[in-house]
C-alpha cells in the first residue's frame, strides 16, 4: 500500500525495453512463417527487402526521442523516501496487457504481408524489438556513467517514458529496485 503523497515510479529503461522480446520474438515467428511462403516478388527480394526494413527499424527506434532521454536523464531529481519503487516484473506486465492488442495486429499483419513480400513484415518487427533492446542498453551506459538509476511516474507512462506528458525523471542509488542497468533483471545474489 503507497504511503500517503508517495508516486509510483517505474524503471524507465524497464518501460523501453517491455516490448522488445515480444517484438523480436513476433518479428521472428512472422519471419519464419513468410519465408514458407513464396510471395508475389519470391523469397529472395522478401528477404533482402526484410533485411533492410530491419536495419531501417533498429536506426528509426534507436534514434527516436533520443535527445528527450538524455535531456530528461541529465535533470532527473532524487527519488522522495516516500515513493514506492514498482517491480520489473509488474512494469513488464503493465506494458504487455496495456498493449497485447496493438502486437496481435502487428503479427497478423507482418504475417499478411508475407503473401505480397516474404519475411520482410516479421523482420520489421524484430528490428524494432532490437532497437528497443539498443535504446535500452544505452540508457543503461547513461545510468552507470551517473552512477544512478533512472525512474518516471507510472501515471506519466500511458505514451511512452519520454512522452510529452513526462515532466521529469526521479533518479535513485545503483542498488536500488530488483533491475540492473538497461533494464535486465539482476543477477542472483548467493
Amino acid at each position: 500500500m503507497a504511503r500517503a503523497g508517495a508516486q509510483v515510479l517505474a524503471r524507465v529503461a524497464v518501460a523501453v525495453r517491455a516490448g522488445a522480446a515480444p517484438l523480436w520474438w513476433l518479428g521472428v515467428v512472422a519471419a519464419g512463417v513468410g519465408a514458407l511462403v513464396p510471395g508475389l516478388t519470391g523469397r529472395r527480394i522478401g528477404l533482402l527487402s526484410g533485411a533492410v526494413f530491419f536495419l531501417l527499424a533498429l536506426a528509426a527506434v534507436f534514434a527516436v526521442r533520443r535527445g528527450r532521454y538524455a535531456a530528461l536523464a541529465e535533470s532527473a531529481t532524487r527519488a522522495a523516501k516516500n515513493d514506492v519503487l514498482q517491480d520489473r516484473r509488474v512494469t513488464l506486465h503493465n506494458w504487455r496487457r496495456r498493449h497485447r492488442w496493438w502486437l496481435a495486429a502487428a503479427f497478423l499483419a507482418a504475417v499478411g504481408s508475407s503473401f505480397a513480400l516474404p519475411a520482410a513484415g516479421g523482420m520489421l518487427l524484430a528490428g524494432a524489438g532490437a532497437g528497443l533492446w539498443a535504446k535500452a542498453a544505452r540508457l543503461g551506459r547513461l545510468e552507470r556513467d551517473a552512477d544512478a538509476l533512472l525512474w518516471v511516474r507510472v501515471d506519466w507512462l500511458a505514451k511512452g517514458p519520454a512522452g510529452k506528458r513526462v515532466g521529469s525523471y526521479r533518479r535513485t542509488g545503483i542498488a536500488a529496485g530488483d533491475a540492473a542497468p538497461g533494464g535486465a533483471r539482476r543477477p542472483a545474489r548467493v
